[in-house]
């Protein structure tokens, strides 16, 4: 069924799409518009539904309930074959038995395309992954990173119309996984397919994609780019889930149109904005790691100053990460008060921080908090 297209409509859509086995609903009333050319991932911790959600599309799994448009046609009812969509799944799904070329031409023999063309449609998806040397080796003979460019090469060779990547980067080591990535979102960009990613990994997902999808539990809490999620997560999960965050609550004391205050245990928190909240009322604060300066003597600025005891300090080659434990009103000489983590950037080859384990140090808060509150 064709669909009537608006101005704002997605090259990709999902209305309402539920999908439940039994009573639980492993995907719950998720409405998305994704663009023509697009790299969109879905980011959520194991069971959340993003796995499910992504079989949906590719036919794998029929929804309860909603609709998938693609390109203003209904294809919830598709079986997989009729859907113009290729699928890449973490562990590659390469034949074992067959050489580079074969792996790449098999879906083109089976749709019956002429050898000639199959020769030539080969010829280029090797070139885009850079693996023309490498054409008569068996998968077995090739690295994770050049399997994963077969793969690719092999789901991008029927020209889909949309591509879906389930994990696409878990079967590598930590190095060959931050390189392979930027290979492959320079492919898909060359290729100009619009792509839809499944992972769990943050980095991975801010990395590699121009908007980002936050699940759980079946629904979809936050869509945006990686910048709005990363600085502006409109809820307590997101902010917690996305990168390092201290949550620290307190009470709404101040609420003007350009600054808030917020008491803590530790002291008055000051934030350049106001949250048109009510006075009295609980909220979070959420602080990144990176946000947050340490220092051993007191620095000049008169807000968002907090003491604290430095209990673990890691070196990380690129930056140093501390825990502190913050000195307020209910942390006596003997209980402990919420600990914060700490990133600063080491710039030289040799020790500048004055920081160490023995003593109560200034804490300055910068920036990192909540344009919202979260009760």
């Amino acid at each position: 069924m064709t669909l009537p297209a608006s101005p704002g409509d997605g090259f990709l859509r999902t209305d309402q799409l539920v999908k439940r086995f039994d009573a639980v609903a492993a995907v719950d009333d998720v409405s998305l518009s994704i663009h023509k050319g697009e790299i969109f991932a879905l980011l959520g911790s194991s069971g959340c539904g993003k796995s499910t959600l992504l079989r949906m599309l590719a036919g794998l799994e029929k929804p309860t309930s909603g609709a998938v448009i693609l390109d203003g046609v209904d294809i919830a009812s598709f079986p997989p074959y009729e859907r113009p969509i290729n699928m890449m799944f973490q562990s590659y799904a390469l034949f074992p038995h067959l050489n580079i070329w074969d792996n790449i031409a098999f879906g083109l023999k089976r749709e019956g395309m002429p050898k000639a063309q199959i020769q030539t449609r080969v010829e280029e998806m090797l070139k885009l992954v850079q693996l023309e040397a490498f054409a008569k080796r068996k998968p077995h003979q090739l690295s994770g990173g050049q399997q994963q460019r077969v793969a690719l090469a092999r789901s991008l060779a029927k020209k889909p119309q949309l591509l879906l990547l389930d994990e696409p980067l878990g079967a590598l080591d930590k190095k060959l996984h931050e390189r392979t990535q930027f290979e492959l979102v320079n492919i898909l960009e060359s290729v100009g397919v619009t792509c839809v990613m499944v992972t769990h990994d943050q980095e991975e997902a801010m990395a590699m994609a121009s908007r980002i999808a936050v699940m759980s539990h079946g629904r979809v809490l936050q869509v945006g780019t990686p910048k709005e999620i990363y600085e502006h997560p409109n809820c307590r999960f997101v902010a917690d889930f996305i990168g390092n965050v201290t949550l620290m609550e307190g009470v709404l004391t101040v609420d003007e149109a350009d600054h808030c205050e917020v008491t803590t245990e530790y002291g008055v928190v000051n934030i350049g904005h106001g949250i048109s909240g009510t006075q009295g009322m609980s909220v979070a604060i959420a602080v990144r790691p990176e946000k947050i300066h340490i220092s051993k003597t007191r620095p000049a600025v008169k807000v968002n100053l907090f003491r604290g005891k430095v209990r673990e300090i890691a070196y990380f080659g690129s930056y140093n990460t501390f825990i502190v434990e913050m000195h307020g009103s209910g942390s006596g000489s003997e209980g402990m008060g919420q600990t914060v983590k700490i990133m600063e950037t080491n710039t030289t080859r040799h020790e500048t921080s004055a920081v160490s384990r023995i003593t109560w140090d200034d804490l300055v808060f910068s920036g990192g908090m909540t344009r919202r509150p979260w009760c």
